[in-house]
């Protein structure tokens, strides 16, 4: 009897029992470095390793805010108000985790469905960490958004390993520090896999990804999908359940930033193909569909900002077609108060709408004089 004498008290323990539900809105909070009063994070907000994050983090999200965000939130509205308020389906191919940018542009979507390579990760779950794995993970996850934070865009490879090399893996924590500076309400996450007709499942399958619900400044409940997969033409064909998914959405607007130039390729013509079907409007820089594309559909732009070509990490992806539309005066490009894309000053990015003509658009093979070189893209941002 006396051993089990001495494990009545550990038996008793409140941390040995049934711990309090943590809400996702609670772990946004605290990942974002937000205040969690009256929930069972709020304890783990004394640790010296989360007032560091939340004092640093308030520090970055303000500065960006001020250059990125807010003149984001008073351009829209004025340059693009249908968008702005849409309530229509987004696609954002090429995402990574960047929920910050698709909903500051289409805050109103009903469904945001964004894919990349990096892995969908855990759900997150700070009170499951001992003190000593929540101060590294909070580090690497500041780590990881330096670049998003400095340049509006994330380095892939850098990124899969910030985000693999921590306690807190994956997307998730990414996302869900991002709708919480994004003042939404999570109410509902959960693990979701797609089988091979588009069909949202619980059980694993070659498609892994996750459904978060929340409540965004309009008070109306929205909801967003990250699915890990291969968006190369192979990647495509072999898991076709993914554009069926985004396909039964009906017709959405599109949004692609920083994307590697990959769609300038023809190992990725079928997901430019399949936005250009699907779409009705798609916001994007040059990274994005080249220009010609768009033109030999008929669909019709609103350009805002400069172009200056791209990076010299993408030299041979300039576009002389785009670069002659930026020259046109009447109507003149649009100014443009913040960075987007690859080129981080203001007075050097590129951003613009291109909408598909009356009765939508498929994908149509450019002429062979093509204004564009192709290139072998090298993956900075998928």
């Amino acid at each position: 009897m006396k051993p089990l004498l001495r494990l009545l008290p550990l038996l008793a323990s409140p941390l040995l029992m049934a711990a309090e539900p943590v809400s996702p809105d609670a772990e946004a909070r605290y990942l974002a470095g937000l205040p969690v009063e009256g929930t069972p994070l709020e304890a783990l907000t004394k640790e010296k390793a989360w007032q560091e994050h939340s004092a640093d983090f308030k520090k970055a999200w303000d500065t960006v805010d001020k250059r990125q965000f807010s003149k984001i939130a008073e351009w829209m509205p004025k340059v693009a108000p249908e968008t702005y308020s849409d309530e229509s389906p987004l696609l954002y191919f090429y995402s990574g985790p960047d929920i910050l940018y698709a909903h500051a542009f289409f805050p109103n979507a009903s469904t945001t469905i964004m894919c990349g390579i990096e892995p969908v990760g855990s759900l997150p779950d700070v009170a499951a960490l001992t003190p000593e794995h929540r101060a590294e993970s909070l580090r690497n996850l500041r780590k990881s958004l330096e670049a998003v934070l400095s340049f509006s865009f994330f380095r892939t490879a850098a990124m899969k390993t910030d985000l693999q090399n921590t306690a807190l893996n994956g997307t998730l924590p990414v996302m869900y520090l991002f709708l919480a500076h994004s003042n939404c309400k999570l109410t509902k996450a959960e693990k979701v896999w797609l089988d091979a007709n588009g069909e949202e499942h619980a059980e694993k399958s070659d498609i892994p990804g996750a459904k978060i619900e929340f409540t965004g400044p309009s008070g109306k409940t929205q909801t967003v999908y990250y699915f890990s997969s291969d968006l190369s033409n192979g990647g495509i064909k072999k898991n076709a359940g993914f554009t069926t998914f985004c396909a039964k959405q009906g017709k959405a607007n599109g949004f692609l930033k920083a994307a590697s130039f990959l769609m300038h390729e023809s190992d990725f013509s079928a997901s430019k193909d399949f936005l250009l079907a699907h779409t009705k409007l798609i916001l994007q820089d040059d990274s994005g569909i080249p220009f010609h594309f768009y033109k030999a559909a008929g669909w019709s732009f609103t350009l805002a900002g400069h172009y200056k070509g791209p990076i010299d990490l993408f030299k041979n992806c300039y576009q002389a077609d785009l670069n002659e539309a930026y020259k046109v005066k009447d109507p003149a490009p649009v100014a443009l108060p913040f960075s987007f894309g690859y080129r981080w000053h203001s007075d050097e990015s590129v951003l613009f709408f291109a909408k598909a003509p009356a009765g939508g658009a498929g994908a149509v093979t450019p002429p062979t004089t093509d204004s564009a070189t192709p290139a072998k893209a090298v993956p900075v941002k998928e």
